[in-house]
């Protein structure tokens, strides 16, 4: 099926101006370091986290995280014993610690051609290329490992999870070039498959990573599902479907000519079957990834490209307000709320 975009409205300029809804750069991914500081990806989550309750115990640790205080038993060993609340309570009681994960994240960002599209904030590609440099600030600053991997319709580009600030900028370095390569008069390659993708990340994750993928889940292969099995198995994965304000609430009156860069088409929503063979579409993709949410519990973090990222990932990580209309612990209603859709 021709993959198509629509010019943006607005905001297209030349290079020397560039608008940075519509494309994006190193230097404005690594001025986002600042949010990606204050966002915390650690096991213990919001209780409106998508994250909340994931990451098992089976992850390796670097050090003890106190988890509570409770009634001293014969078991316990007495050097854990909290004196101070003893004496307060006249009872013995143990500082119960658990073991602080060493959790390598991978963050997957879709840079396609269909991604190249945005009706009102800024386009899709940008959405996620945001959103993945926020993320990987965000490990940063909790020394864990960072890995990426970028997708574009003619390269997968991997990048192996590293504690360091020189593979975070190689990372960044790697998403902006794709970024910047994408223009509405780019050649129609054949798109880069889900499962070539996930294929990647199996070779870089193969167990006890946080992996995110950021995409619009355009072309779903006919091994996704068992590939993103398997590696839901041994990890804790994060589908972030970046979808547009268009693709959410189709106007019936929309009239407007679109282009692959080959061929065009007129696409005209005032046609009912115009508008029911779009809202299959939209309807089946949905579907798809809520039924791998509910076979093999992983989580789902809606994003939009019709408004700033960084409140979008505050939201989903229970820091800010409305965050329990918009995303739960990777709920259905959360997903169906956000509108999961290409």
């Amino acid at each position: 099926m021709p993959r198509f975009s629509i010019r943006p409205r607005a905001g297209v300029t030349t290079d020397g101006d560039r608008d940075p809804r519509v494309h994006t750069d190193f230097a404005h991914l690594r001025g986002l370091e600042s949010i990606g500081r204050t966002l915390s990806l650690l096991p213990r989550q919001p209780a409106r986290s998508v994250l909340n309750g994931r990451h098992g115990s089976r992850l390796r640790g670097r050090g003890l995280d106190f988890l509570e205080l409770r009634g001293y038993l014969p078991s316990d060993d007495v050097r854990n014993i909290d004196w101070r609340v003893t004496a307060r309570t006249g009872e013995p009681h143990v500082r119960v610690f658990t073991e602080e994960r060493d959790r390598p994240a991978l963050v997957v960002v879709d840079q396609r051609m269909s991604m190249f599209f945005g009706s009102r904030y800024a386009m899709k590609s940008v959405t996620a290329a945001e959103a993945a440099a926020i993320l990987a600030f965000a490990v940063l600053a909790q020394r864990d490992r960072l890995g990426g991997i970028v997708v574009s319709d003619h390269a997968i580009q991997e990048f192996r999870p590293a504690n360091s600030r020189a593979s975070v900028m190689r990372f960044l370095h790697g998403l902006a070039d794709a970024n910047l390569a994408l223009h509405a008069a780019a050649e129609a390659d054949a798109p880069t498959s889900l499962d070539a993708v996930l294929e990647a990340v199996a070779r870089l994750a193969s167990r006890d990573h946080l992996v995110v993928v950021l995409s619009d889940f355009d072309v779903i292969g006919p091994r996704s599902e068992r590939l993103l099995s398997a590696l839901c198995r041994h990890n804790d994965v994060v589908l972030a479907p970046v979808t547009d304000v268009l693709a959410e609430r189709l106007p019936d009156d929309l009239r407007q000519t679109v282009s692959d860069g080959k061929l065009q088409a007129l696409l005209d929503t005032r046609s009912a079957r115009v508008r029911e063979a779009l809202e299959q579409v939209s309807h089946a993709r949905r579907e798809t990834l809520l039924g791998w949410q509910r076979r093999y519990g992983l989580s789902i973090a809606p994003l939009s490209s019709g408004e700033e990222t960084a409140p979008q990932l505050r939201r989903l990580l229970g820091m800010g307000r409305g965050s329990g209309r918009r995303a739960g612990r990777g709920t259905e209603r959360g997903a169906h709320e956000r509108g999961v859709q290409p």
